[in-house]
């Protein structure tokens, strides 16, 4: 009983530990940091590269790679509370994440109308924030494309900047979205978070002929899938 009682104390002190230390070096409230801490020290994540994504100034979109269902609840917890996240129906209605949905607004993904709503841009040019999931496609057909093209669309009314993210290791998880890949039950977790950029910003970068916003766009997602590759390959500290 002593034994239990004493590994108990254990895990509490060590969950408010990691909780605290995320708090101090991220920046994130003491709420945010007390739901990460499971996450950050069972998946041991590397988080240093979200210190500049949150210091984005808004007006801001915050563009995660979703391939598993843990994305939500980790950028609820590490990105700014103000920020308006926009979830698929199965992560804004599943049980498990009511916690962590408490920590900012969300609203449920519409495929017909929420992307080119005049309120979003509105929002983002009044100074917000906004998180939206991108489904795990690389080569997207014209129909799932649209998704880029509607953010990219936004993005530029508003005059608002694009972060890419992207959570590697997140697939090989219990949590993935894939059941076709190699599954661990605690797979170590790296993000990557490109630097903000506008839609302009983003064609600009393109050599020879400039690409289509959207396509801009995309390829910046690709980039940070990349990128956070190489690093896992150079085992590049976080």
């Amino acid at each position: 009983m002593l034994m239990a009682l004493a590994l108990l104390c254990a895990i509490i002190a060590l969950w408010f530990a990691v909780g605290i230390y995320s708090v101090l070096r991220l920046g994130i409230s003491l709420q945010q940091g007390m739901l990460y801490a499971p996450f950050k020290a069972f998946f041991r994540i590397e988080d240093r590269r979200l210190r500049n994504a949150r210091a984005a100034q808004p007006p801001v979109i915050y563009a995660v790679w979703h391939r598993s269902r843990i994305e939500p609840a980790l950028m609820l917890c590490l990105l700014p509370p103000d920020t308006l996240h926009i979830l698929d129906e199965a992560s804004a209605r599943s049980f498990w994440l009511d916690p962590w949905r408490a920590l900012a607004r969300t609203i449920i993904f519409n495929a017909h109308h929420v992307f080119v709503s005049r309120r979003l841009a509105r929002r983002l040019r009044a100074g917000g924030r906004l998180a939206v999931y991108l489904p795990d496609d690389v080569s997207p057909d014209s129909k799932s494309f649209r998704l880029f093209r509607a953010i990219a669309r936004i993005a530029s009314n508003a005059d608002a900047r694009i972060v890419p993210i992207h959570v590697e290791g997140a697939v090989r998880s219990p949590f993935s979205l894939s059941p076709g890949e190699a599954a661990r039950l605690a797979p170590k977790f790296r993000i990557t978070a490109l630097e903000p950029m506008t839609v302009p910003q983003m064609v600009a970068l393109a050599d020879g002929e400039k690409p289509m916003g959207a396509n801009a766009f995309f390829d910046r997602m690709l980039a940070v899938r990349s990128q956070t590759a190489s690093r896992a390959e150079t085992h590049e500290p976080a």
